[in-house]
């Protein structure tokens, strides 16, 4: 496993993160996959709030060795569905959320606290002056948005470097082979912050596994049926690529994400199949094996992505020795 700094931060972060939304119970297996992912060299672990007693399973399961790992977990939906005030990204939530992570966690610190989803009911100078409280009182280290707009995290995070707040450091969006959205806005938004990216949904519920390719495969995250074309084309190339490797089409399918410079966050539910993930460290895509998974069907990152760029490259605009100058 090879590591990576946290944003514009000195803190070392594995290139892959492990998910822990699904433990529900400290079991035999979650705890395998735990000290899997610890001897691979992983030392993320990702869970959140509103993900039922996973925050209590890790608690349970970092005992003895909590210290050794970066601990992420997020806030924002309702710790009560009867008071409008307890979910948000406001003031009081974020200190009572906190707070019971902490309990939960067995911590008396976080490592990375993300905000959940853009709350548009609150303003974004609140949420960030509130985080910026909780880090000087030492109960959270780093902060991160998950799921949010790219003008709300590059507002937050010129409005903390005015004011000397602490900054996002962490951006958690879905990005696969599938879907590229992050493409248009997000990501470069997040190159030119410094941010470090964290992508959810790397494997599409398993489709891109290839676990759905076959035959009669059955129903699991994922009715087969309900597999568009468009998404079959994308499988049918990482499995071919992967062929070509020797590889598993997860393996494939997570290593073009770790091409792309984001962190996987791989959310195994057995040792097994996180072993097979782990894989996805040492596969070396080539250009050609990207430039096929990448074209299989057809993406646009629309207005103004493909305007500027063939803007970029017209003497009409920059004048006739455009090609002299070399660019950022």
């Amino acid at each position: 496993m090879r590591y990576r700094l946290l944003g514009r931060t000195g803190l070392r972060v594995s290139e892959m993160f492990l998910g822990a939304m699904t433990y529900h119970e400290p079991s035999a297996e979650a705890r395998r996959v735990v000290d899997l992912y610890a001897e691979a060299g992983g030392n993320v672990v990702d869970t959140a709030s509103m993900y039922g007693d996973s925050e209590s399973v890790v608690g349970e399961l970092l005992e003895g060795r909590r210290d050794r790992f970066v601990v992420a977990t997020k806030y924002t939906p309702t710790r009560d569905r009867t008071d409008l005030n307890a979910a948000g990204n406001h003031r009081k939530n974020l200190t009572l959320s906190l707070e019971r992570s902490l309990r939960r966690l067995r911590t008396d610190y976080i490592d990375l606290f993300w905000v959940h989803v853009w709350d548009r009911h609150t303003p974004i100078e609140e949420t960030m002056r509130a985080m910026d409280d909780a880090v000087r009182a030492g109960k959270v280290l780093y902060t991160g948005m998950s799921d949010a707009p790219a003008w709300v995290v590059s507002g937050a995070n010129t409005l903390a470097e005015w004011r000397g707040w602490t900054p996002f450091a962490g951006l958690q969006v879905p990005y696969s082979l599938l879907q590229r959205d992050a493409e248009r806005e997000l990501l470069p938004m997040a190159r030119a912050y410094g941010i470090s990216v964290a992508a959810w949904g790397v494997l599409a519920r398993g489709v891109l596994s290839g676990r759905y390719a076959q035959p009669g495969a059955a129903a699991s995250r994922v009715s087969p049926d309900a597999i568009s074309e468009r998404d079959r084309t994308v499988v049918r190339a990482v499995l071919e690529v992967a062929g070509e490797l020797g590889v598993t089409a997860s393996q494939v399918s997570l290593a073009w994400a770790l091409r792309r410079g984001v962190h996987p966050i791989i959310g195994a539910s057995s040792a097994e199949q996180l072993k097979d993930n782990l894989g996805a460290s040492a596969v070396e895509l080539p250009e050609e094996a990207m430039r096929r998974l990448e074209s299989a069907v057809e993406f646009e990152l629309g207005f103004p992505g493909d305007f500027v760029g063939e803007v970029d490259r017209s003497p009409d605009i920059y004048g006739d020795d455009l090609h002299r100058l070399d660019g950022r």
